[in-house]
């Protein structure tokens, strides 16, 4: 990692303070504890505990020295002009995001979304070490950033293979900004993104299973 980059970690009470012990340890500057609270959680069918219905998601700074980037204005203007909260009520993945196929633990596009335009600039890289069916790929290409997804299941990238190329049809990718929650209207990512420089992304995708199967 570069000294000015960020990392967010997303996990569950079973395991988030773990990981932010970890952090510390390691002398990141931890920045933010995100709350994203399921609007559609699954049911509780026990019925001898209350619904699990949000997940944490650690922000953290590699250097405790050096500044990191933060989209401000974008994040309020996303909050009808308020300063935007680290409890965030966005939907569960919607069926249509399963288009290439089921991932168990699955991210909707509209958290790695909102991830990605708070944290990076256009043109970033964007690492996913355990990169499953690649939604923050697909999010960092529909949000015109660059991405590199790592993963050990042959499956997995295939799925990520096939919603890459999904994407790069531009009627399918415009239809999916506009069907990503979290934005005042439909075409709102599209008319911010049409403010941002443009890049070209490789079209040909490559598996390398002798060096750790990877999705470029």
């Amino acid at each position: 990692m570069k000294e000015d980059a960020t990392i967010w970690i997303s996990g569950t009470m079973h395991n988030i303070f773990s990981i932010g012990q970890l952090l510390t340890e390691l002398d990141f500057k931890i920045l933010n504890i995100i709350t994203w609270e399921k609007t559609n959680p699954p049911p509780n069918f026990s019925c001898r505990y209350f619904t699990y219905s949000t997940e944490q998601i650690i922000w953290a700074r590699k250097s405790k020295k050096t500044p990191h980037y933060f989209n401000y204005e974008l994040m309020k203007q996303l909050n009808g002009d308020k300063q935007m909260k680290d409890v965030w009520r966005l939907p569960a993945i919607a069926p249509w995001e399963k288009s290439c196929g089921k991932h168990p633990t699955q991210k909707p596009l509209s958290v790695l979304t909102r991830l990605i335009l708070a944290s990076t600039k256009p043109n970033a890289w964007i690492l996913d070490p355990f990169a499953g069916s690649s939604t923050t790929g697909i999010a960092a290409n529909l949000a015109n950033r660059r991405f590199l997804g790592i993963d050990r299941e042959e499956e997995f990238l295939t799925i990520s293979k096939n919603r890459k190329l999904e994407i790069d049809i531009p009627k399918i990718a415009a239809t999916y900004r506009q069907k990503i929650s979290g934005f005042n209207d439909k075409n709102e990512l599209e008319l911010f993104l049409v403010k941002e420089p443009q890049i070209e992304y490789k079209t040909e995708i490559n598996f390398d299973s002798k060096r750790g199967d990877r999705l470029t």
